[in-house]
């Protein structure tokens, strides 16, 4: 189990295809991941302002939200090694 106290991040992408392509590296070497997904133009969840919004010009809908993936520390290095072929 990956929490937060046993956990590194591991890569940070707007991508989805990314983030699905490093997930399933990281399953087939058998490597337990967490992501966590944030939607970049959402309200802050203080209940303030809106980071941004969806029908202003000029905004990147492609990079709508950010994909966080985390490993656990001793399987740092290893998945390191393995997304090297992708970068």
């Amino acid at each position: 189990m990956i929490t937060i106290f046993n956990r590194k991040e591991l890569f940070l992408t707007y991508d989805m295809k990314k983030q699905s392509e490093i997930r399933t590296i990281l399953q087939n070497h058998k490597i337990d991941y967490h992501v966590n997904v944030k939607n970049v133009y959402s309200r802050s969840p203080l209940g303030g302002a809106p980071r941004g919004r969806t029908e202003t010009p000029g905004v990147d809908l492609s990079r709508t939200y950010e994909y966080k993936i985390y490993v656990r520390k001793e399987d740092y290095e290893r998945a390191v090694y393995l997304l090297k072929s992708i970068r």
